[in-house]
């Protein structure tokens, strides 16, 4: 059930010309474990001006927006919820256009789905989606990915991280994953 949407969702986001990577759950099954996971969490290289076009895509896979006030939603978290009522399964439109969203898009994986070339995160930015989340499920995600693809390019993830510590003024995301990286 999840192929025929992941493929129904790259040509669509293809015909409307909207930059895309599927992360989250769905990019984890396709570099660390398979797990259970209902739904699809897809960046945009777009801002929320391009809202009528996710719309046609939306429409064309027949989703259901969740919020009512779709467009003031939208705005306000540059998130759409929607959800395919027929097999329960939520998809989360993320807009981004940020430096780094630009770079991870064109580093993207295609992966063949039903005929379908379907845009994934690389798994350097998977861990780094991960990391930056931060709940104890992702940092064993983290950990998955890591143990499971050994050619990952580390210093790109470290380099993004410390990035990520400075424009927060925080330094906790290059730490946690320098925690997981002395566990493996």
């Amino acid at each position: 059930m999840f192929e025929k949407l992941l493929s129904g969702l790259g040509k669509s986001l293809e015909k409307h010309g909207l930059p895309y990577m599927i992360i989250g759950g769905q990019a984890v099954l396709l570099y660390g474990e398979p797990r259970l996971t209902r739904d699809i969490d897809i960046t945009l290289g777009a801002d929320t001006d391009r809202l009528d076009d996710l719309l046609a895509v939306v429409g064309d896979l027949a989703l259901k927006p969740l919020p009512e006030e779709m467009r003031s939603f939208v705005k306000e978290t540059m998130v759409l919820p929607t959800l395919e009522e027929k097999t329960g399964i939520r998809v989360d439109f993320i807009f981004s256009f940020t430096p780094y969203e630009t770079e991870a898009i064109s580093r993207v994986k295609k992966v063949v789905i039903l005929d379908q070339e379907v845009h994934f995160a690389s798994p350097e930015d998977l861990v780094i989606h991960k990391i930056f989340a931060g709940r104890p499920r992702d940092m064993e995600d983290v950990r998955t990915v890591l143990l499971k693809n050994p050619g990952i390019d580390v210093p790109h993830i470290k380099n993004w991280l410390k990035e990520f510590d400075q424009a927060s003024g925080k330094e906790e995301f290059l730490r946690a994953f320098e925690q997981i990286l002395i566990t493996l």
